[in-house]
């Protein structure tokens, strides 16, 4: 029998470095293009948007502004940040603005749902590229579950809960609500499993798990 061919991914640093990076740089992105396309940005870019507009400061600043924030959040909950957390906001927010400096908002409908459905993609593949690196949540994704487990509540209500009440007070300040907040809201989840499938640098095996395996 010939051996099985190893699997494309591998647990070296470099790659899982490379991959957080490039994730997180693609989310910013991301972000900027569905704010971009002015069909309502995604909860906590509205969030942002609303800040920005009544307190000043980019809404690239304000991401990572509410990321350290949330970030404090983690103490009482006891959650430890990763390398992947850390990067998370100090990368996202620059990100963001750098691509909003380049970007400009495109006048006619079809070109602004294209940018929207772009973005959303984006997010997704940054979402899984991201998270697939193993280094780490994000401070938003590590607050929710930290939540879950200090409560014991589903994820699904948690987060539900968190945007929710997100989305509500950017709202409130004024921050871009549209069907593209519904758009991302229904397709994120989707999107993100799909390329989690492809971009999760697999765990190394245990010390001595093929040896065992032969044995049994």
């Amino acid at each position: 029998m010939t051996a099985p061919r190893p699997a494309w991914s591998t647990d070296a640093p470099a790659r899982r470095f490379g991959q957080l990076l490039v994730g997180l740089v693609l989310y910013g992105t991301s972000m900027a293009l569905m704010l971009r396309a002015s069909l309502g940005a995604n909860p906590w870019d509205v969030l942002h948007q609303g800040l920005s507009k009544h307190l000043g400061l980019s809404v690239g600043a304000w991401v990572t502004i509410t990321g350290a924030c949330v970030l404090l959040l983690w103490i009482p909950l006891r959650q430890r940040p990763g390398v992947g957390t850390i990067g998370n906001v100090l990368v996202l927010g620059a990100a963001m603005d750098l691509t909003l400096g380049l970007v400009d908002a495109p006048g006619a409908l079809p070109a602004r749902v294209l940018l929207l459905a772009t973005g959303i993609v984006l997010n997704g593949l940054a979402t899984g590229l991201y998270i697939g690196a193993r280094l780490g949540p994000g401070p938003r994704d590590g607050l929710m579950t930290g939540l879950h487990r200090r409560t014991g509540r589903s994820l699904r209500l948690i987060r539900t809960g968190i945007e929710l009440v997100v989305l509500l007070v950017g709202i409130t300040l004024g921050g871009t609500f549209g069907v593209g907040t519904v758009a991302y809201a229904l397709a994120i989840g989707p999107l993100a499993q799909f390329f989690l499938r492809w971009c999760t640098v697999p765990a190394p095996a245990a010390a001595g798990a093929p040896e065992a395996a032969r044995k049994g």
